[in-house]
């Protein structure tokens, strides 16, 4: 008869998994490597802008930065703290947002329209870099992050 001591205790997948995985680990990843992104191209910006244009350039880059940035950070944002409800409540949490970001956007774009402290340039190019870069940035943590695959329609027992 074989000893068995030495064989270690079946794990129990079931319990493993959902004491294990973090089931908002990608989005995580993807808010960690968007907030990476934006703190990357803020700094791009600021090497770039601050020679050309001094310290308009500076409050352009920041402005644009902040604004485009958090505009796309703040839906991964809604979508973690929504998580656990349902997809319809999650959907109009998003949506929401969306157009409470919208709003916001506007009315700060119309108060900075007339003042002239910042490079124009430079907030628009940072404001449209910085939805490319964030969201780009995003998608690669989301996509890069390792995550079980669990398929419930398989039936893994052995009936016969």
């Amino acid at each position: 008869m074989p000893d068995n001591s030495e064989r270690p205790e079946p794990a129990d997948d079931a319990a493993l998994d959902q004491k294990s995985y973090d089931t908002l680990a990608s989005l995580k990843n993807g808010l960690r490597y968007g907030l990476l992104g934006l703190a990357a191209l803020t700094a791009i910006g600021l090497l770039i802008w601050w020679p050309l244009a001094g310290l308009p350039g500076v409050w352009g880059v920041l402005i644009g930065a902040g604004v485009g940035g958090s505009f796309i950070l703040l839906t991964v944002v809604t979508i973690m703290a929504t998580t656990k409800l349902s997809p319809s409540v999650t959907m109009a949490a998003v949506m929401g947002s969306w157009f409470i970001k919208m709003v916001v956007v506007l009315v700060v774009m119309a108060i900075l329209g007339n003042m002239d402290f910042y490079s124009k340039g430079a907030l628009v190019s940072m404001l449209i870099g910085a939805i490319i870069a964030v969201l780009g940035s995003e998608v690669w943590g989301v996509l890069t992050t390792k995550a079980p695959y669990i398929d419930d329609a398989v039936d893994t027992s052995d009936n016969g």
